[in-house]
């Protein structure tokens, strides 16, 4: 894929999801909603329910934070910890970033990295809104993160990495920023079945969280290539039940499922080994 190409699906992206930060609420996972899917804050926090979330998570965030944009909880698996440093690619309004504050404490700090302008504005305002001061948002691309090499614990990402057209470098700029010993935390669509030609070319099921997802074994190979350890990938079946609704009538879950991504940057490792 050409580098104009590249730029062609993160203008999709953007645009796409500059409308859902400009509404209420809504999601960027189902082109039937011209992006994922809910019309309202409970339709949000019903998903936010079904992917994982518990209640007092969904309710501990700001109004307007939660916007149901993911595709399972990384909080889940990310065992944070009081005083770390937390990256949020692909933050949005800022739900998981708010969530990993909590677990991190007032010692600790959260940055997320979104290249949506309007979703950055968003989040910056809920994270006013809620007091937020170990909490910032910066404007970038994950393919080229505005952070320093080795200055991260722990980075998360909900439904965001599929989204790239790119996924090599997310993972190579992911490996830079961690310190050594530093670990990723992520959800994320993974294909189980080669997707149809068609549905690989349709940029509203790009945007949808569909088209651009790769296989466990390519997202294994990136991030064994990118110079990560003890990498674990596992799709989980049961997710299919809400993601035939992105698209309904489509049967896009004969294809695709979500994932939990995690793995480490080896704490003897001091330079990239792609």
């Amino acid at each position: 894929m050409s580098m104009k190409q590249h730029d062609e699906i993160r203008q999709h992206v953007r645009a796409a999801y500059g409308a859902v930060a400009r509404a209420e609420s809504g999601s960027c996972c189902a082109p039937s909603a011209g992006c994922c899917a809910p019309s309202d804050q409970d339709v949000a926090e019903l998903l936010s329910r079904g992917i994982g979330y518990s209640a007092d998570e969904i309710a501990a965030v700001p109004d307007g934070a939660n916007l149901g944009l993911g595709c399972g909880n990384p909080q889940a698996i990310a065992a944070l910890k009081p005083g770390e440093t937390v990256l949020d690619l692909g933050s949005g309004a800022g739900f998981d970033a708010f969530l990993a504050a909590r677990q991190v404490g007032t010692s600790g700090t959260v940055v997320g990295v979104d290249m949506t302008p309007d979703m950055i504005s968003k989040a910056r305002a809920n994270a006013a809104k809620g007091g937020y001061a170990n909490v910032e948002f910066r404007l970038g691309e994950i393919e080229h993160l505005p952070l320093a090499d080795a200055t991260v614990d722990v980075i998360i990402s909900n439904c965001v990495i599929n989204l790239s057209p790119d996924k090599a470098q997310v993972f190579r700029e992911a490996w830079r920023v961690l310190k050594p010993g530093g670990r990723l935390a992520i959800s994320d669509i993974v294909t189980t079945a080669p997707l149809p030609d068609a549905m690989q070319q349709e940029v509203a099921l790009y945007t949808a969280c569909v088209a651009g997802a790769a296989s466990v074994d390519e997202l294994a190979a990136m991030l064994a290539a990118a110079g990560f350890a003890d990498i674990r990938i596992a799709p989980k079946d049961a997710s299919r039940e809400f993601i035939r609704h992105w698209a309904p009538g489509r049967g896009i879950e004969d294809f695709i499922a979500s994932a939990s991504i995690e793995a480490i940057k080896p704490k003897n490792t001091m330079e990239n080994a792609g």
